[in-house]
């Protein structure tokens, strides 16, 4: 692995070339935050696809283009004398120093729950009005939901056993099947949000990522899909014509080849 003097070297060339394409390319020159924002949100989600495919150098590339966004921001911040990548790191130097005592002051901690409670208590003495302030608005609902209920944990609004959080799940199925079969469709979508909401908490009580258990399920279903499309298509055979219990022949198929 590279040395320190190689990574310092690394970032300085990176700085160096983003400085020199902001001055001279004439589509670095024209952008701005705004231009580069879906531009930063797509490199995004592009890392985190490399990351649920396990491709470990396709991460090491994502990564790359997100460490460009963030140079790139900081130039555009240096050239209004707001900020530059030296005052972005310093800050968040200071932040993670602050924020961890029991690394760097003589706060002590018995694992990782006491940790994440001094974070949200600290965050509060900085100014934050409300433990969930740090939840962006724009997050995807699945995302906003898991980490809402991360926060509440970090101040110890939570759940004390995992039985508790089943019982939920529970009972909000079953209003929500009460509702549904009512027919109202406001009091069905609100139960269906409750559910969806305690469905979430009971996967993080078993340390279960629920966007990422979604998404394995959302490939895993374009994958047999897919062969379904496929095995029709050489059976001469249009799906919109054949059957569910032709169709489920293929699916079956497919579950046993994924």
């Amino acid at each position: 692995m590279s040395t320190t003097e190689e990574k310092e070297q690394a970032f300085t060339r990176l700085i160096t070339i983003l400085d020199e394409l902001r001055e001279k390319c004439p589509w670095d020159m024209k952008q701005t935050f705004e231009s580069l924002r879906h531009l930063t949100i797509e490199e995004t989600y592009e890392l985190s696809d490399a990351i649920l495919n396990g491709d470990m150098t396709e991460i090491s590339k994502e990564l790359g283009d997100v460490l460009l966004h963030i140079v790139f921001y900081a130039r555009i911040g240096s050239e209004s004398n707001t900020f530059d990548i030296a005052s972005v790191m310093n800050q968040l130097c200071d932040k993670l120093v602050r924020r961890h005592p029991h690394i760097y002051g003589d706060v002590k901690v018995d694992g990782v729950k006491d940790v994440l409670q001094n974070w949200e208590k600290i965050k509060l003495a900085e100014g934050n009005r409300s433990v969930l302030s740090g939840v962006p608005v724009s997050l995807p609902a699945m995302i906003k939901a898991t980490r809402i209920q991360e926060k509440a944990r970090g101040v110890g609004f939570d759940w004390d056993e995992e039985s508790q959080v089943w019982d939920k799940v529970q009972e909000e199925l079953q209003e929500f099947k009460v509702e549904a079969e009512k027919g109202d469709v406001q009091a069905t979508e609100e139960e269906f949000g409750d559910l969806l909401f305690s469905l979430i908490n009971y996967a993080r009580f078993k340390n279960i990522n629920p966007e990422d258990a979604l998404e394995k399920t959302n490939r895993k279903f374009i994958k047999r899909f897919q062969y379904l499309e496929q095995a029709a298509e050489k059976a001469n055979r249009k799906l919109d014509e054949m059957t569910l219990e032709e169709m489920d022949v293929y699916w079956n198929e497919a579950k046993t080849k994924s």
